[in-house]
């Protein structure tokens, strides 16, 4: 039995993952926490996902919640990851964090805090689109240079970094395909006269609006023919059911960092 304490449990991520973790034979959702001004602080789990009384409460902080035997689940802010990676590597408690929006500094940050602890980083947590990122990698790698790649991601209004961190793993993936680095040839976004379009950039766009859980496709194009390779997110269960698939593999894993295609077996 693996046992899960999800970070955010008030937020409609958290809620999937508490849900999920409720319904699965091998979890057992032992404890959530919120930030300490959420409303939800110091009610009841079930109440608050609407599955009934579980006598759990939500609380403000991990360091009640965190032991050797049990994998915290975070997809919440930079900020907040930072403070719980920092309990849970105390206390070396397993981690699964999908959380994006990273500055480069707190990225750095972040990994030299679960350097000692076990820990599944990713950006995404769907099973399909770590597959895409394999895809993505071996077409750019196979059609080359004479190939224009583009970048776009869709997602719903409230989403607050843009582009997506799944985009930017597209993105990165590709270039690596093509021998490029990344930072040197992205393009995010157009307007204006900005010429024609140089052989080496990479386009990023950013979509965002009503209820959309996520939509990500990449972009070949040469002259008489294009080719797309996409993604598309019907639910946020298809991110829930991946994150508790790495919480699985993180409960007897050893120490280090992780990815989806560790957990998925192609890295």
């Amino acid at each position: 039995m693996t046992n899960i304490v999800v970070c955010g449990v008030a937020g409609r991520m958290g809620q999937r993952l508490a849900h999920l973790s409720l319904a699965a034979e091998d979890l057992q959702l032992v404890g959530g926490k919120e930030h300490p001004a959420h409303a939800s602080i110091a009610r009841d789990i079930g109440e608050i996902i609407g599955a009934g009384r579980l006598d759990l409460e939500v609380r403000d902080s991990l360091a009640g919640l965190v032991k050797a035997d049990r994998v915290v689940v975070n997809f919440t802010t930079p900020e907040a990851t930072l403070e719980d990676a920092a309990i849970c590597a105390e206390r070396g408690t397993a981690m699964v964090v999908g959380t994006t929006g990273f500055t480069p500094e707190q990225l750095e940050e972040f990994k030299r805090i679960v350097s000692g602890i076990t820990c599944i980083f990713a950006s995404n947590f769907s099973t399909a689109m770590n597959v895409l990122f394999k895809l993505v990698e071996e077409a750019a790698s196979i059609l080359g240079d004479d190939y224009d790649v583009e970048v776009i991601e869709k997602h719903h209004r409230l989403k607050v970094d843009a582009p997506s961190g799944s985009a930017l793993t597209l993105a990165e993936r590709a270039a690596a395909g093509l021998d490029r680095n990344l930072r040197e040839v992205v393009v995010h976004g157009r307007e204006g006269v900005v010429g024609a379009r140089t052989e080496k950039e990479i386009g990023m766009h950013a979509i965002r609006g009503g209820d959309i859980a996520g939509e990500h496709s990449v972009l070949y194009a040469a002259p008489g023919e294009y080719i797309e390779l996409k993604h598309l997110a019907t639910s946020r269960d298809s991110f829930a059911l991946g994150a508790l698939r790495a919480a699985r593999f993180a409960a007897t894993a050893e120490p280090g960092l992780y990815s989806m295609g560790d957990v998925l077996g192609f890295s």
